[in-house]
């Protein structure tokens, strides 16, 4: 396994007392420094593909302008993801601003001395980590406001945020989309027979094996404590039932093992499709699809636009023929 190596600081600089003063600091940090003497070669390695850890740039660099050069590192895939220090002579109102754009971290005067470069150094990488770590605690928090904390799939909320959006799209486009509403039968039971962990085991494990059988665009969120809800952007209602069958075979027709258990679960499916309607319109239809499905008996699945005598017969499940006692309701 290769060692991680140290992002290299940039000093982009024709002047050799910024180099002489800045060398020792930076020797003394211990990291690799590329020296460039243009602005043109500065852009290269600001946007190459080693990006450096810190860049120091001169506004006296020959070539382009410098304001020219810091648009250019910030725009489009080569926006900046390094703090950048300008050494100037003068605090002009132009840096300031680039200072509140965002532009450059930090402003050095050219004459500072080596113990000063140090402080400002230390500062404006302790300030990037800073605001790196913010910007990871930020995603992961919209992640887990997305997302239901057991199964790892969309929560409620989510996927009907989602599917309104989908919506809008299925409207422009004239498509179609469908859903699959499914609750796992007298999931009750197992949970007063198996214990909650156990439980939690058994629901992961159904969406594991529900997600082997979606696409890459579909969509799967969890909308209440055993009931699951896809969401299939262009699928006919059709092509939603044969995808119902294969669940009811694929996910649950071979037992499920947790708590040191084998045990067979069974789930009944209510299926409506959008036609560019509300989603939450198309949900009550599925929840009302999914309640004449379960009454109908477990295993069942029921079209919201089908009548009952369409409906497929249950699968008949086999007892697994590796000795374990099945578990079953």
């Amino acid at each position: 396994m290769l060692a991680k190596t140290t992002p290299s600081f940039l000093l982009a600089s024709p002047d050799p007392a910024i180099l002489a003063t800045l060398q020792p600091v930076l020797e003394a940090m211990a990291v690799p420094v590329e020296v460039v003497l243009s602005s043109e070669a500065a852009l290269a390695a600001m946007t190459g593909p080693d990006v450096p850890g810190l860049v120091l740039l001169d506004v006296t660099l020959p070539g382009m302008e410098i304001n020219q050069l810091l648009a250019s590192a910030n725009s489009g895939e080569s926006r900046k993801s390094f703090p950048i220090v300008l050494i100037s002579d003068t605090l002009a109102p132009e840096w300031g601003d680039r200072l509140a754009e965002g532009l450059i971290d930090d402003l050095v005067p050219r004459t500072a001395e080596s113990a000063y470069w140090k402080i400002r150094i230390d500062a404006v990488l302790r300030n990037c980590r800073g605001a790196r770590e913010l910007e990871l605690l930020r995603q992961a928090t919209a992640l887990n406001a997305q997302t239901d904390r057991l199964t790892g799939v969309y929560n409620r909320e989510a996927i009907l945020s989602m599917l309104f959006r989908e919506t809008d799209r299925i409207q422009r486009m004239k498509g179609s989309l469908c859903m699959i509403l499914f609750d796992i039968d007298d999931f009750g039971h197992w949970n007063s027979r198996l214990g909650g962990d156990t439980c939690d085991e058994l629901l992961c494990q159904v969406v594991s094996r529900t997600m082997r059988l979606l696409r890459s665009y579909d969509l799967l969120g969890r909308v209440g404590k055993d009931e699951f809800l896809v969401a299939l952007p262009g699928c006919s209602s059709v092509n939603a039932m044969m995808l119902a069958e294969r669940l009811r075979l694929d996910v649950f027709s071979s037992p499920f093992r947790a708590g040191g258990e084998c045990i067979r679960l069974s789930a009944c499916f209510g299926l409506a499709g959008s036609n560019g309607r509300s989603p939450l319109v198309v949900l009550r239809e599925a929840e009302q699809a999914l309640l004449l499905a379960k009454k109908t008996g477990p295993e069942t699945i029921q079209c919201f636009d089908r009548s009952p005598d369409r409906v497929a017969p249950p699968v008949t499940f086999l007892l697994p023929t590796s000795g374990d006692q099945l578990l079953a309701w």
